[in-house]
């Protein structure tokens, strides 16, 4: 007697074994383009911006810094490029120094700024232009801002381009380093309404005018912040009437003049 066949495959109609088809790569890739596209479209639909607001902002409006980053209600959420949009705020508003971009679900945008302060100016022939504690330039100035700021005087600057550092004739950036060092002070300590002038012809004897009673003599670019604490320790020991210089040059130790 033959021996039985085990384990054969049931023959089809004709006699022949037909393996299972498997699914083709193309139809794979039709299902999952189908899948992106559907998704897309969603996205599109229901990711619509629907309101933009600002945070933080004085010098300029909503609508200036709207325009700047280029968003408008209507816009698709998904494809908003934050990255891009904060690169354009800088490069048209000097005066903002710090942006994010949020985005909230379903719709909604919201921009929060931290605006740089015009601390001081320089004069170029008969123009006066801002800077702010860093030495950024923000802008020429007013003659309604000139009051409220710092003369800075003694440092030749070079091409000046608002948005960026100030620069000197020469390209030496020691001067602007220093000043930059002092500016930071002096917004720090909430001194900048009491200094209407300063002077650096001479780096090694930098001074300012403190109200009109001191001259206050910072001397060179080392130790600055020293130099601050121990002016503001003689200042909160002299008297009303005291009027002089104060030399905290060697920064040590500060000396009083009196005139």
């Amino acid at each position: 007697m033959a021996a039985t066949r085990m384990n054969q495959p049931p023959a089809s109609k004709h006699g022949e074994y037909k393996a299972p088809r498997k699914r083709s790569i193309s139809g794979a890739i039709l299902t999952f383009a189908v899948v992106v596209i559907a998704t897309v479209f969603l996205m599109s639909v229901f990711l619509r911006i629907s309101d933009v607001s600002v945070e933080g902002n004085e010098h300029y409006t909503d609508s200036e810094i709207i325009r700047a980053i280029d968003i408008e209600q209507g816009d698709n959420l998904f494809f908003f490029d934050r990255f891009a949009a904060i690169s354009r705020v800088f490069a048209k508003l000097p005066y903002v120094e710090e942006v994010s971009v949020k985005r909230l679900l379903p719709g909604k945008v919201v921009i929060t700024v931290r605006e740089c302060k015009a601390l001081a100016y320089i004069a170029v022939g008969d123009e006066n232009w801002t800077i702010d504690r860093s030495c950024k330039v923000l802008g020429k100035a007013t003659d309604n801002e000139l009051g409220a700021l710092i003369r800075v005087d003694g440092i030749d600057p070079g091409t000046l381009l608002i948005g960026e550092r100030l620069t000197t004739s020469d390209g030496d950036d020691t001067p602007v380093s220093f000043l930059a060092d002092v500016l930071r002070q002096i917004q720090g300590r909430n001194l900048s309404e009491h200094i209407s002038s300063m002077d650096f012809s001479d780096l090694v004897g930098a001074k300012l005018r403190y109200g009109t009673r001191f001259t206050v003599i910072i001397g060179g670019a080392s130790n600055v912040d020293h130099k601050f604490a121990m002016l503001m320790s003689v200042l909160e020991q002299l008297k009303e009437g005291d009027v002089g210089i104060i030399n905290v040059s060697d920064g040590s130790s500060a000396h009083f003049i009196p005139q």
